[in-house]
């Protein structure tokens, strides 16, 4: 089953459940599809799908963030609860143990030394990892082994 065939089945799921954050959010997201499908004037796949899941994900991350310093909790936990849907769209999560061997194994294949290094590792691990690990999370490892 396709990622667009599973929003399809939720979006009708969260309409018998009466789910309106689920609804709004699968909504959101295929309104995000829809856009991005017409910008490229080609039908999108799921590698790209999950993309755009990574970037609604960020967004609402940092509005979290933001709500949470304006001290609108009511706002955060809705955002919160809007996050935690998208992320169900993503595929399975990396552990950060193994994430770390990977970092490990790229930078001793590159010889990686310094900080100077950090783009090339960068540009094999993001490709590799992305809608498994979050970008910020991997540079702040890579970072961690090449010593700040």
């Amino acid at each position: 089953m396709s990622l667009k065939e599973k929003l399809l089945s939720d979006m009708k799921g969260a309409m018998k459940a009466k789910d309106a954050i689920r609804l709004n959010t699968i909504r959101r997201l295929n309104s995000e599809i829809k856009n991005q499908e017409i910008n490229l004037k080609q039908e999108l796949d799921d590698p790209a799908i999950i993309a755009i899941v990574s970037t609604l994900i960020k967004k609402g991350n940092e509005a979290i963030d933001m709500f949470g310093k304006g001290d609108r909790t009511d706002l955060s936990e809705k955002e919160q609860k809007e996050v935690d849907v998208l992320k169900d769209y993503l595929p399975e999560q990396i552990s950060e143990a193994d994430l770390r061997i990977r970092i490990q194994e790229v930078i001793e294949e590159l010889g990686a030394k310094n900080q100077g290094d950090l783009g090339r590792i960068m540009k094999i691990l993001v490709p590799e990892f992305r809608g498994r690990a979050d970008n910020k999370l991997v540079k702040n490892l890579v970072g961690e082994y090449l010593g700040n």
